[in-house]
């Protein structure tokens, strides 16, 4: 262990370690401060030496077009979290191009990162229970557009990196997240391992895209996409295992949003995302059997959003809104909804969201004691059509 004891202003004279100088010009004592400083150099005439330029002999290489070695390969119903298909990604995008590079904060077991090791264990960084490290690991080997880097880690530990990740904005950094076990749905592991704040977080972020993928399919092609997008992406999974939704062929794009659910009498649009999507579907079966039809809308992508399906689907359904999430109410899928339709006139917004400091218990019987399950959509629903 070192201490050290630190002086602003060290040598200055009249200066050094007094309030009010941080941060500001010098002004009128700037030559005065400039000559005693050179008074203090040991060695004059050192500044003249010949200093060899820097050699500039890193290769050159190619990080566009990443892509999955194979397509996904799933069965539409099938049940698997999303965070395990994040790690085959990985393994199929570390396959097909040698300069995909993995970190971890420790959790490679539980985030599937691991599959990394199996491809190449060489571009595998582990980075330990330190996800300011981790982050700032992953902006270094991405700098200069050596590497294309994935860096995942339980989503609600990378708030420890938030200061990390606003910073590699300001250096325009490429780097890709992946925060898993997001939101209640964790369940048995408890309050402090749920992340309900990370969409907000990273959406905060100028340039970020943030994904929200809701099965294998469309995490798989996330984390493609995410491999060749600039600036920090943000991949949200989820623990629990998730009825697979699309077909392997489904093409996804940025900003591009998916009706998985919908009729010609739809009175509801229901928005929802990972865990809750599948809630949302529940509920739509309920409530078809009530004679009520609603649509559900999977955004893919919280940032950017897509506005024109929002607000066309939202018009079709006669502007009854109802998002549901696995986080906060703060800066989540409602938010992002409510300044999409925020100038359209008869369009209303009913949010759902985990309305408590949540703590342990079973996913389903946290799902509804926090106001998100299905029967919560299905109350949502039916009270919005009576406005």
């Amino acid at each position: 262990m070192h201490l050290a004891r630190t002086f602003k202003g060290k040598d200055f004279p009249n200066i050094e370690d007094l309030m009010n100088w941080h941060g500001k010009a010098l002004g009128d004592k700037t030559d005065a401060m400039i000559t005693h400083l050179e008074g203090l150099i040991k060695n004059p005439g050192a500044d003249k030496l010949p200093i060899a330029a820097p050699v500039n002999d890193a290769p050159e290489v190619n990080i566009s077009g990443v892509a999955l070695s194979a397509p996904p390969a799933y069965t539409k119903g099938q049940k698997l979290a999303t965070r395990e298909a994040y790690g085959t990604a990985l393994a199929k995008l570390a396959t097909n191009n040698k300069h995909l590079v993995a970190l971890d904060g420790d959790m490679k077991n539980s985030t599937f990162s691991q599959t990394m090791l199996k491809v190449d264990a060489n571009r595998f960084i582990e980075c330990f229970i330190c996800e300011q490290n981790m982050i700032g690991v992953g902006m270094g080997v991405a700098c200069r557009d050596r590497t294309v880097a994935f860096a995942s880690t339980f989503s609600a530990f990378l708030t420890r990196a938030f200061d990390n990740l606003r910073m590699g904005v300001i250096s325009q950094t490429n780097l890709n997240v992946m925060g898993s076990h997001c939101g209640v749905s964790i369940g048995e592991d408890g309050p402090s391992q749920m992340a309900l704040e990370d969409l907000a977080m990273f959406q905060s972020l100028p340039g970020c895209t943030v994904f929200y993928p809701s099965d294998g399919v469309s995490c798989e092609r996330a984390a493609e996409l995410a491999a060749n997008t600039r600036g920090i992406c943000f991949i949200r999974a989820s623990r629990p295992a998730l009825p697979v939704v699309y077909d392997n062929e489904e093409a996804f794009q940025i900003g591009k949003a998916k009706i998985v659910r919908r009729s010609d009498a739809d009175k509801v649009l229901v928005i929802a995302a990972g865990v809750t999507l599948a809630e949302a579907l529940k509920a739509a079966d309920t409530l078809a059997g009530q004679g009520v039809n609603v649509r559900v809308m999977d955004p893919f992508t919280i940032k950017p959003i897509d506005i024109q399906a929002i607000q066309e689907n939202a018009a079709e359904c006669g502007g009854r809104i109802v998002t549901v999430e696995d986080h906060y109410p703060e800066g989540g899928i409602g938010d992002a909804v409510l300044a999409t339709v925020a100038t359209f006139r008869n369009i209303v917004v009913k949010k759902l969201a985990v309305n408590g400091v949540p703590r342990s218990g079973p996913p389903a019987e946290l799902l509804e004691m926090f106001g998100i399950s299905a029967s919560h959509i299905v109350r949502a629903c039916n009270d919005i059509v009576k406005l």
